[in-house]
């Protein structure tokens, strides 16, 4: 019996880490895929590859998400009636390493637009289909710092607060037409991110990390099942509502002493 109730599937973000995690997973389950990304020659080597495996149906959109025209692409395709798209993941992302003042104003806009606008725009554009068949999904990756001040990743944590208050709100406005939206709250993941992003790891902890196939497990567990939020990890999902029921002074102590350690 299947676990995933998806013809079709688009996951953006898909050549690699939590991404290539979800598509392993949906093809496995049988599930078509929609795999969007800027590096063609992966995505192409990965969709071979999963074809091959599970002999499942897969589209390849070689897209820069970050540009309008390439985004439209995406937009069109997720609402073309004729082919279906049942769930949306929301995955791909990006962010810099820096303090806000000193970063280039261009790669903050970058990772506004493909943490926050994109996710906002991919999901206008299947909702109405999803509405109009009575089910399907949407999995936004979003990450525990959506609810900290993060120094040095100030951008970053700010447009995925934006992206867990949206995604939070949409499962609310549609839950009543059989569709589910799910927060991924993610912890530190080894996905290939904190390099792609310039972010150092050698200071964080080390048993703290998740694989990207914990990451992407619970995103579908959490989603066929209807549940507006998940949070992979123990230790994490400990950590969560207590930094949420925390007092922001003490928040902002804590993260204070955390960030000037790790600089030392």
């Amino acid at each position: 019996m299947r676990r995933f109730p998806y013809g079709t599937a688009m996951v953006t973000g898909a050549s690699s880490g939590i991404g290539e995690a979800f598509a392993r997973l949906l093809a496995q389950e049988g599930v078509g895929l929609v795999l969007v990304a800027r590096r063609g020659d992966l995505l192409k080597q990965l969709a071979s590859e999963l074809e091959s495996a599970h002999g499942v149906d897969i589209e390849v959109l070689q897209l820069d998400l970050t540009d309008e025209s390439q985004v439209i692409v995406a937009e069109k395709r997720l609402a073309d009636p004729d082919r279906p798209v049942e769930l949306l993941v929301n995955n791909a992302g990006s962010s810099g390493s820096g303090y806000f003042a000193e970063l280039p104003p261009e790669r903050e806009l970058h990772t506004v637009v493909l943490n926050a606008v994109v996710p906002l725009r991919l999901a206008r554009a299947c909702l109405p289909g999803l509405i109009a068949r009575g089910a399907g999904g949407i999995v936004n990756v979003s990450s525990l710092v959506a609810v900290l001040p993060k120094p040095r990743s100030a951008t970053y944590a700010a447009s995925k607060a934006f992206l867990s208050s949206l995604s939070e709100t949409l499962a609310m406005e549609v839950a009543r037409h059989g569709v589910h939206v799910t927060t991924v709250h993610t912890g530190l993941t080894r996905s290939g991110f904190h390099a792609a992003a310039g972010v150092p790891t050698d200071a964080l902890p080390r048993m703290k990390w998740l694989t990207a196939d914990q990451v992407a497990r619970a995103g579908l567990d959490a989603v066929a099942a209807g549940r507006p939020s998940t949070v992979p990890g123990l230790a994490y999902r400990i950590r969560l509502p207590l930094m949420r029921s925390m007092p922001r002074s003490v928040v902002r102590a804590i993260t204070r002493r955390v960030h000037e350690a790790r600089q030392a």
